[in-house]
C-alpha cells in the first residue's frame, strides 16, 4: 500500500501531525509501537484541558486522527529504507511506501540513523540524542521529517504536539507546492 504520508510513533507529536496531514486530505498512516512516553505521564500543563492521564491523551489524538482518515498501524517500525520517489517502511506485521515520512519517535534515533539521517547530542535532561533537523522539521535526507522529542524539542506534551502540527503542515505545503493553511470556523 502507498501513502503519501507516514508516521512513525503515536505520541502527541506523531498523532497531532497525523490529525492534520490526514484533515488536509492527504493519504496518511500511524504507525503506532504503544511505547510513548506520554502512557506513563499524568499531565495538568496541556492548554484547553484541565487534566489528563497520558494514556488518554494519546488514544484521544489517535480518534481525532482517525475521524479524518489517518490508518492506523499497531506494529514497531524496524526498517527504513529510500525506495523509488518515496520509503519503505517495514513493521513487524508488513510493510508499506510512502513518499514522506515523519519521525515521531520519542526517544528513539535507531530508526533514523540506519537510513542516514543525521543526529546530535539532545539538551533535555536525559534525552541524550536527537535528529538534527532544520526549523521546519527537514532532515538531511530529502522526505524524512522528525517533529516532537526525537527532534529535539521539549518532552511537553503541549509543546510536542505543537511541533507535530508544525511540521505536518510544512509537509503539507510541500505536497501542495503552496503554504497550506487550516482554519476551521464556529458553525452558525
Amino acid at each position: 500500500m502507498s501513502y503519501e504520508v507516514a508516521i512513525i510513533g503515536a505520541g502527541p507529536a506523531g498523532t497531532s501531525a497525523a490529525l492534520f496531514t490526514a484533515k488536509a486530505g492527504k493519504k496518511t498512516v500511524l504507525v503506532d509501537n504503544d511505547q510513548s512516553i506520554t502512557k506513563r505521564a499524568w499531565i495538568e500543563n496541556h492548554y484547553g484541558v484541565a487534566e489528563i492521564a497520558g494514556p488518554d491523551l494519546v488514544d484521544t489524538g489517535k480518534k481525532q486522527a482517525a475521524k479524518f482518515g489517518a490508518e492506523l498501524v499497531q506494529a514497531k517500525a524496524v526498517r527504513l529504507e529510500q525506495a523509488g520517489d518515496g520509503f519503505r517502511v517495514e513493521t513487524e506485521s508488513g510493510s508499506f511506501e510512502a513518499k514522506h515520512v515523519i519521525l515521531a519517535t520519542g526517544l528513539s534515533v535507531e530508526l533514523a540513523e540506519s537510513v542516514g539521517v543525521r543526529t546530535k547530542p539532545g539538551t533535555e535532561p536525559r534525552i541524550k540524542t536527537v535528529i538534527d533537523t532544520q526549523a521546519d522539521g527537514r532532515t538531511n535526507v530529502a522526505g524524512i521529517w522528525a517533529a516532537g522529542t526525537v527532534a529535539g524539542v521539549s518532552v511537553h506534551t503541549i509543546v510536542t504536539a505543537g511541533d507535530g502540527a508544525k511540521v505536518a503542515i510544512n509537509v503539507i505545503s510541500e505536497l501542495n507546492g503552496e503554504r497550506y493553511v487550516d482554519h476551521d470556523v464556529l458553525k452558525a
